[in-house]
């Protein structure tokens, strides 16, 4: 039996949720008066139940009726939906001084992660210091110091589709996880045991995920909750569990790369720049480990969801394969592959990578944002301590800028004499708002559209991408509107498809360079 002691705790923490949500319904019921309009909801719940997968279409559905900028109530808890980009540019940027928080991820970021996730921390101290280092190593200039080895792993990519065509979406996973891996550890090849990091990594990636959907833990809405005693709370007594073990694998490999520095074969690394500057930076140990491991588990399954949804465009778009392949041809030539030397003379491949962001937006929904103050935009009232969603999926196919919004075009982000253009100020030249916007947009940006246009650059200049057949002979078309919902990410349904050597000179090609980066170190530094 319970004692008198945590009964009274309990009938405390009752009575204090009672009086809060009571409270916080009263207050919702007056604001949604002054705030923008939106979908009526239930009795107590409001729109609390129409949180669900898929929810961006949901989302653009209402956009069609409210117009871009509306609200929800989720049980009390302010919501602005945010669905063009002006207004989001409006408010997360040129008000980003309001909008650059986050909404309390009690499960997500104060039990499993300890109050130490970049992408999930609120707006304060130690979040400005994790930015800054990180737009330090992967921002700006510093992206430069890692083309040669997104060159060499672009060549490796290559080989491995080589080999096993059938698998390119593993090679996919394999090759972004290489590359992040050694950008941030300075690993300079994937075996096993990093095999075993990666898998560590990325399970801890999809545990934040589904921990900071609304509605997965009831900590989230009671967060009195967060002060039951482990033994009476089983997701807090996991959580705290998942904390320990994921605190020492980032602290070991950081160890491992501290160690590395006294060594000759030591490659500079993200890590290693904390390392460097932990005077600077002031971070502890269990900090700069943090920070390098979730650097890389929001880069890596990011790099490779955008290239199956490249691969399903060139099925479906063979035209636009033919075109860049031509492009490539007459720049590159066929005896040697791709380089970042190549970059200004292919805007085609650039262009590509922009639509590719556009056409099938890998982060439909942006992690939403919060509200530290009161503010008014255009007549409406957006109470302080409001959540703020950003409807990437509507921005990104609004009719306004893209009539033909469901057709994938790279031609769009192009100048009549065939010059990369600015089509949409606000988006800050990337002509979409897959990365996020304000200070809290992906700092990665750069370096991820770096990879991007290698691999790109890279595949096409070496195979032709075209539909499967079936058993019977016939060519099956994939679907593009089959749809993974995977929390934060969306990626194409497996599909199959064919890829195959465009010549029979690249596969003497490609294996002639790999069998150089294999007998060469790679070296790059990212001191700043």
């Amino acid at each position: 039996m319970l004692s008198q002691q945590t009964c009274i705790f309990i009938a405390v923490l009752l009575g204090a949720a009672l009086f809060k949500v009571s409270h916080t319904l009263i207050k919702a019921a007056r604001l949604r008066k002054i705030m923008p309009p939106g979908p009526p909801g239930l009795p107590l719940l409001g729109n609390y139940l129409d949180m669900k997968s898929f929810l961006w279409l949901q989302l653009t559905k209402w956009k069609e009726q409210y117009g871009p900028i509306f609200s929800l109530n989720l049980a009390g808890q302010p919501v602005v939906v945010v669905n063009d980009f002006t207004t989001a540019a409006d408010l997360l940027d040129r008000r980003s001084n309001i909008y650059s928080s986050r909404p309390r991820f009690i499960m997500a970021n104060e039990v499993l992660a300890g109050g130490l996730s970049i992408g999930l921390q609120p707006y304060n101290d130690m979040w400005r210091r994790m930015r800054r280092a990180s737009h330090e190593g992967f921002a700006g200039r510093s992206t430069a110091l890692y083309q040669p080895l997104q060159e060499k792993e672009s060549a490796l990519l290559a080989l491995r589709i080589l080999d096993d065509p059938e698998e390119w979406s593993h090679h996919f996973k394999r090759s972004a996880a290489s590359t992040m891996l050694c950008a941030i550890y300075g690993w300079l090849s994937i075996g096993t045991e990093a095999d075993s990091i990666v898998n560590r990594i990325n399970e801890h990636m999809e545990r934040t995920f589904q921990a900071s959907l609304p509605g997965n833990f009831l900590v989230e809405s009671f967060p009195s909750m967060l002060h039951l005693p482990s033994w009476m709370a089983k997701w807090k007594r996991e959580g705290l569990n998942w904390h320990r073990k994921d605190t020492e694998m980032f602290r070991r490999l950081i160890n491992d790369v501290k160690a590395d520095m006294q060594s000759d074969d030591y490659s500079p690394c993200f890590a290693g720049m904390l390392l460097e500057n932990d005077n600077k930076h002031a971070f502890n140990p269990t900090e700069s480990a943090w920070l390098a491991g979730t650097m890389f588990g929001a880069g890596a399954e990011t790099t490779a969801a955008v290239l199956d949804i490249f691969v399903l465009a060139m099925v479906l778009y063979p035209d636009v394969m033919r075109k860049a392949q031509a492009h490539i041809d007459a720049i590159v030539g066929r005896d040697r592959l791709p380089s970042f030397s190549d970059r200004e003379s292919l805007p085609y491949i650039d262009a590509i990578v922009k639509e590719t962001h556009r056409w099938r937006t890998v982060g439909p929904l942006a992690m939403p944002h919060f509200s530290t103050e009161d503010d008014w935009y255009k007549g409406y009232f957006i109470p302080k301590g409001t959540i703020v969603f950003m409807n990437v999926w509507a921005m990104n196919r609004d009719p306004t800028y893209f009539p033909d919004f469901d057709e994938f075009r790279p031609e769009r982000y192009l100048g009549a004499s065939g010059e990369l253009v600015d089509l949409i100020p606000d988006t800050h030249g990337q002509g979409h708002m897959t990365y996020g916007c304000g200070r809290r947009g992906c700092v990665g940006k750069d370096l991820a559209n770096q990879a991007l246009f290698m691999d790109i650059a890279t595949i096409l200049w070496a195979f032709n991408i075209e539909k499967a057949q079936n058993s019977q002979g016939d060519l099956v078309t994939p679907s593009s509107d089959d749809i993974l919902d995977e929390g934060v990410l969306a990626r194409p349904a497996p599909f199959k498809c064919s890829i195959t050597p465009r010549s029979s000179e690249v596969s003497t090609s490609i294996h002639s360079i790999t069998d150089t980066y294999a007998s060469v170190k790679t070296t790059h530094s990212v001191n700043t």
